[in-house]
């Protein structure tokens, strides 16, 4: 993972589940009597409280309920759920403003005219708000998006306008402008705040006005944001949005849809490394050369526990040596590294003789390899040094140079058992053409030529499996952890697989320390599952946890497996499958838009949100 797509993995710090219906309204009708109680001033506390819901929970209330069926029936999506978060978030910026309003009344001679002038720029401000998350979600189109946008903002004008002289005027007739301006209809019926405001047919105009200004300035805040996006990869910012917002708040899968729009056919090999008994399959290690990416369960972000589930034995689904461009677009595209899997299975040819692990160093790479038959299982680690994720294109040089010594089929893991997390501008990528790589390569070619030579022995086998009481909010996945213990001519080797992102940096070598006093060799991997970054982009096992818990339960698995062992055959075959990734730069591109749009919007929104205010006090002061 390079810094800028690190920097896009930390959107997901911003990610949510959207809450129900009731419990938005529920909240917002709660947070709506309360406000009524601090801005009200009538005789009966629970007049203050109707008056707040009255003003500002209805308004919130009809949004909530409106919406979503006017959205449907111009072909949007909003969704009640979505719809009734929005109306809540736009209520608590109206309170808000008020409060701040109200501070500033008190403190000042601005008098209450200006909290009702503030509350109008805040009804307008709503509206913009809900015009700009109607066009990401549902609509492009500003007019169209206008229409669901405008509801509550017109459900609280209209209450305001009726409360203020239109249904003095509709009850007793005259002008509508004296209606307006009679201090009679106020001062009996409005609340204190409002007792002294001078409220004239005009002050709706000028909302209409501002409503209009600041769609405009949402219209043009788009078109600036978008351009990048439209120019340099043909798709809109908006449909990344309405992807991003539909996952993070209800777990739809919208984001896919995008993410197809952007994907690159390409061939990856699918390996198996099979165990079985004269029972059945006792184990499978499972390797597909894709990255298990990018968060959540999108794309192949749960594609350890897929595998999983398809095995008949206890599976093992390491990391491949692939970076985020080989991220599937779409969990469809899993099926299609399953296929080849079973193709894989119905090819293998069992052996029951193996050698010993080797473990070998060359620069900052570390592989421990054993052959079964001839092939051979690899894992890499650059521990104690920080590394993220190896590139493709280095994974299948090295796997090259393994074979050079006369070994046929190579399964070669990224162990992914040490990195800091996404600390500093170089997070430990793999690239070609880096030292680190011809490290990984050269030390393939030294585990491949030394295997190629050792001497076959009956291999056994014992397995752990551990589901642990960590959630993935801990960095822990479904498949807790996995221990496999291989055993040939009295040497011990165990293979721990942990489902989890990464490891923090020292726990690896604490572990392989320890369980190097009850085996011969060991060492510790990660699947990198991304369902652990659903609410954290970094989310590294031991980052939440503890990582003195993790090394004593992995040791009691190890010291299980070794009372497993049991004589196995072992196979190794691979397929290639054709599935749909991001592609060669496309993540790296993906990535520097969204963060650009993060830096760049953030600051244009602000100057945006300073002129808008300029001009709204500008108006309010000249009408």
């Amino acid at each position: 993972m390079t810094a800028s797509q690190g920097d896009l993995a930390s959107l997901s710090r911003f990610i949510f589940r959207a809450p129900s219906w009731y419990s938005s309204l529920a909240f917002a009708l709660a947070v709506a009597a309360l406000a009524g109680i601090a801005a009200f001033d009538s005789r009966f506390i629970l007049e203050d409280v109707w008056e707040g819901i009255f003003y500002i929970g209805i308004p919130t209330v009809v949004a909530s309920a409106v919406t979503p069926y006017v959205d449907r029936l111009l072909g949007g999506s909003l969704t009640p759920n979505r719809a009734s978060l929005l109306a809540l978030v736009c209520e608590l910026l109206i309170v808000g403003v008020l409060i701040v309003a109200s501070v500033l009344a008190v403190a000042t001679r601005l008098g209450q005219n200006f909290v009702f002038d503030s509350l109008l720029a805040a009804l307008a401000a709503v509206f913009a708000l809900r015009l700009l998350v109607t066009m990401a979600i549902s609509h492009r189109s500003p007019l169209r998006a206008s229409l669901p946008a405008s509801i509550q903002t017109v459900t609280a004008a209209l209450l305001l306008f009726v409360y203020t002289g239109a249904a003095r005027y509709l009850e007793v007739g005259g002008s509508l402008s004296m209606s307006f301006l009679s201090p009679a209809s106020r001062v009996t019926e409005a609340p204190a705040e409002l007792q002294l405001l001078y409220v004239v047919p005009s002050d709706f105009v000028v909302l209409g006005g501002m409503c209009v200004l600041y769609a405009s300035a949402v219209t043009l805040f788009v078109a600036i944001i978008d351009r990048p996006w439209q120019r340099s990869m043909g798709i809109s910012v908006l449909d990344f949005l309405r992807g991003f917002i539909g996952h993070i708040a209800e777990g739809t899968r919208e984001l896919e849809t995008f993410f197809e729009r952007i994907g690159e056919e390409a061939v990856v090999p699918v390996t198996v490394l099979s165990f079985r008994t004269d029972e059945g399959e006792k184990a499978r290690l499972v390797l597909p050369m894709i990255h298990p990416g990018p968060m959540g369960e999108i794309g192949g972000g749960n594609l350890p526990e897929r595998i999983a589930r398809q095995a008949d034995g206890l599976a093992f689904p390491p990391h491949a040596t692939a970076g985020h461009d080989f991220n599937l677009v779409t969990s469809r595209e899993v099926d299609t590294l399953l296929d080849a899997t079973d193709r894989a299975m119905a090819e293998l040819e069992y052996h029951d003789a193996a050698t010993e692990s080797v473990r070998t160093s060359d620069g900052d790479a570390t592989l421990l390899a054993q052959a079964f038959g001839d092939d051979a299982f690899m894992t890499a680690t650059y521990a104690p040094n920080f590394a993220d994720d190896v590139e493709y294109a280095v994974g299948l040089s090295a796997q090259a140079e393994a074979r050079r010594g006369g070994l046929e089929d190579i399964m070669l893991a990224d162990a992914h058992n040490c990195n800091n997390g996404l600390d500093g501008d170089d997070i430990g990528h793999v690239v070609p053409g880096s030292k680190r790589s011809f490290d990984m390569i050269e030390g393939a070619r030294e585990s491949g030529d030394r295997l190629a030579d050792s001497p076959r022995h009956p291999i056994q086998l014992g397995t752990a499996w551990d589901r642990t009481r960590w959630e993935p909010l801990d960095g822990i996945g479904p498949l807790g952890v996995r221990v496999a213990v291989t055993e040939v001519n009295g040497q011990e080797t165990a293979y721990v697989l942990v489902d989890g992102n990464n490891m923090e940096p020292g726990l690896r070598d604490s572990i392989v320390e320890t369980l190097e006093s009850h085996v011969d060799l060991a060492e510790v991997l990660t699947t990198d599952t991304h369902i652990v970054n659903t609410v954290e982009a970094s989310n590294q096992v031991g980052e939440r946890m503890d990582g003195e818990e993790l090394r004593l339960l992995i040791t009691e698995l190890v010291e299980e497996a070794c009372d497993d062992l049991e004589p196995v055959e072992a196979g190794m075959a691979t397929e290639r499958a054709e599935v749909t990734v991001f592609g060669n730069d496309r993540t790296e591109s993906l990535a520097a838009h969204a963060n650009a749009m993060v830096q760049m919007g953030g600051a244009l929104a602000a100057m945006f949100g300073f002129a808008l205010t300029v001009i709204s006090i500008v108006l309010f002061f000249l009408t």
